[in-house]
């Protein structure tokens, strides 16, 4: 059975540049974004974990840690970190995974070997405080990440857990959102939309972001 949406990521116990870890330990009471990459010293996955860097700021105000992954071992993701740091004028600010055995590939299915039988796709996993996947994304090796994208699904996911609503396509933070559909009642949907709503159809609701 393969994880899913909704399902609790697998623990596991790792070596990384900042140490070893339990990974639930590590996430604790937080957020996580764990994401893949191929191998070490490869061009897409350097401009990756650089622009991953720079946005660690915003993550953060998020609630979200980051963690990379790779097949490759510590030793040299600490030598590609130079690297990383000079081509892309950034600090690293995250930990990378040592996954020389594929203990972590395998527990999250990131090997496909359709594509290749050795090294990973670009798997993202968002996790919860409660250790759930709320979201995956999977990326061809040749295809690098949009990171903007993984913070708006994360201020979705975040949004929604909150407030009775659900987002629109190519919603961004701050857009109006749609009124769940099971909200049938007035009071309750005046209590809880008190900027109100515009009705395009009985199903069809949009209303101004509720927490802004």
């Amino acid at each position: 059975m393969g994880l899913h949406i909704g399902s609790i990521a697998p623990d596991f116990g790792a070596d990384t540049t900042e140490g070893k870890i339990q990974f639930h330990d590590w996430i604790g009471q937080s957020w996580a974004v764990l994401f893949s990459h191929p191998k070490d010293f490869t061009p897409v996955c350097t401009t990756e974990l650089g622009r991953a860097s720079k946005l660690h700021a915003e993550f953060e105000k998020r609630g979200v840690k980051m963690i990379a992954v790779s097949v490759d071992g510590v030793s040299d993701h600490k030598r590609w970190i130079g690297d990383i740091e000079e081509t892309q004028s950034t600090k690293m600010n995250f930990p990378i995974i040592g996954d020389e055995g594929r203990k972590v590939a395998q527990l999250y299915d990131m090997i496909h070997a359709e594509a290749d039988n050795t090294l990973t796709v670009r798997s993202v996993f968002i996790i919860d405080a409660a250790k759930k996947i709320r979201a995956m994304i999977t990326y061809p090796a040749s295809t690098g990440r949009n990171f903007d994208e993984i913070l708006r699904v994360i201020d979705s996911l975040q949004l929604t857990d909150s407030h009775k609503v659900a987002t629109p396509v190519d919603w961004k933070d701050g857009d109006d959102c749609v009124i769940v559909p099971s909200i049938t009642d007035p009071a309750e949907m005046k209590e809880r939309f008190p900027k109100g709503w515009t009705e395009l159809r009985p199903y069809l609701r949009m209303t101004p972001q509720p927490n802004r």
